[in-house]
């Protein structure tokens, strides 16, 4: 396990009893990861000093925390109320801590400045400098809500995420951080799509691994993209980001599967590359707007 600040060596710091995380090394030289903390009856005392590194944490609070009392270098900073809802940055370099002396719940997001500055690079723009924020002091941040959100169902239930989810989702982080807190312009350049045969291949490839073991990185490394170039030059092709194309792709295939009346649903799950039925039935039906079982029916009374 890597000291870095995420997955168990971060719940081990706060007393979390579990520490799910997702990972991604689509920035060649760096990751980025996500964790879910969470401790409904802990132990009182001072969170557990991590490893200092040039990184922070955003955190997303999911349970309110009345009178948190927040330290930095060794010496308590500032005690105030954490709101659930609310989003939260630490340095790394000042050992961020905090007294635990409740349940809490919380998302957190590690990001290295080393991959900032790698996403910052890829949009054309300078080197990321110290994030704008106040030790203690939340922000209302719908962004980090919506992609917390979205991750936490992955962290539950992670033999169902594709790799090319949490790419996407991570990266999305970084460019929000480097741009709301880093002040930076990180859209970069508007180019068009990919060529027709680019486009060709990278469909090939994704519908060759329908269950999204492929990363965004290898993807962008077989034309010699970057990783964000390659994302926005799919969407523009085929007006979807890879992961919702590959979701597609599966709900296509489980519809012709689900063809062979014979076939149990179980099995239609996994050939088409789900982890399972229910998998099968939450994507299946938030794409196509009807279970499998009932477009199945549907489909053979036509």
């Amino acid at each position: 396990m890597t000291a870095s600040a995420y997955g168990h060596n971060l719940g081990r710091r706060l007393r979390s009893d579990q520490a799910p995380a997702l990972t991604t090394h689509s920035l060649h030289s760096t990751e980025l990861a996500v964790t879910e903390c969470r401790n409904d009856a802990p132990e009182f005392g001072l969170s557990g000093s991590l490893p200092g590194e040039d990184a922070y944490l955003v955190s997303l609070k999911l349970r309110d925390y009345s009178q948190c009392e927040c330290w930095e270098e060794g010496r308590p900073v500032i005690t105030a109320d954490v709101h659930s809802g609310a989003t939260y940055l630490y340095d790394l370099r000042r050992d961020p801590r905090y007294v635990i002396n409740k349940p809490f719940h919380s998302v957190f997001f590690y990001l290295p400045r080393t991959a900032l500055n790698a996403i910052g690079q890829q949009a054309g723009t300078r080197r990321v400098g110290d994030l704008a924020y106040q030790p203690g002091i939340g922000s209302n941040d719908d962004i980090v809500r919506h992609i917390s959100a979205s991750l936490l169902a992955g962290l539950h239930r992670p033999h169902e995420v594709n790799q090319l989810f949490v790419d996407h989702l991570l990266l999305a982080i970084g460019s929000h951080v480097i741009q709301t807190y880093g002040g930076l312009d990180v859209s970069g350049p508007v180019r068009g799509g990919l060529a027709a045969w680019q486009t060709r291949r990278a469909c090939e490839l994704l519908a060759a691994d329908l269950e999204g073991k492929l990363s965004l990185q290898r993807l962008a490394a077989e034309f010699g993209l970057s990783t964000s170039h390659f994302s926005r030059a799919f969407r523009i092709s085929t007006g979807l980001p890879p992961h919702r194309w590959l979701m597609e792709q599966r709900v296509s295939k489980a519809k012709q599967l689900l063809s062979d009346r014979k076939l149990p649903l179980s099995e239609v799950a996994i050939a088409a590359g789900f982890a399972n039925q229910s998998h099968l039935t939450r994507v299946f039906s938030s794409i196509a707007g009807i279970s499998p079982g009932a477009w199945r029916r549907e489909s053979g009374s036509r």
